[in-house]
């Protein structure tokens, strides 16, 4: 089994490897789609899950679709740094250890983005009892970086 890595050490790792790359503006117009692309994610995800049944394999679906509304506001959150993410767990390392003011918890970002990727690559299901689990918290997450966004948007015209 690998080793659990901390957010330090994989943020280390991927300046090493040269992960992050920078960008010479704040594009206004890209954050405000990826806020777009999250909210539509959302939007279609939330109206399906109570007709769900809780042995429905469609919770993996409401599992991917929250996870990608949540990496795309996350995008869209470290583009005010001009910062660009070539991987998931680099980009939440960066915000992890960039931004501790968010208070995001390094442990649940690396169980939403390796349950992701067995959904993803592995085709290995998500339940209901899972999505249950980190429900509140995705949403939390998200609700936080959109409104930091907003603001930064307010504050940029």
């Amino acid at each position: 089994m690998p080793r659990f890595k901390t957010s330090k050490e994989v943020y280390d790792s991927c300046v090493k490897d040269t992960c992050y790359k920078t960008q010479n503006e704040v594009d206004i117009v890209k954050i405000k789609h990826k806020v777009a692309l999250s909210s539509a994610d959302l939007d279609f995800a939330r109206p399906q899950m109570p007709k769900l049944p809780k042995d429905s394999l469609q919770w993996s679906t409401v599992y991917k679709l929250h996870y990608d509304a949540f990496h795309q506001v996350c995008e869209a959150f470290i583009q005010f740094d001009r910062v660009k993410s070539e991987k998931h767990q680099c980009l939440f390392a960066y915000i992890i250890e960039k931004h501790p003011e968010l208070d995001f918890d390094w442990a649940f970002l690396e169980k939403i983005r390796t349950a992701r990727n067995g959904i993803q690559y592995y085709g290995t299901p998500s339940s209901y009892q899972e999505w249950n689990d980190i429900e509140l918290q995705i949403n939390l997450y998200i609700n936080t970086l959109r409104k930091v966004i907003d603001e930064k948007i307010k504050n940029t015209k």
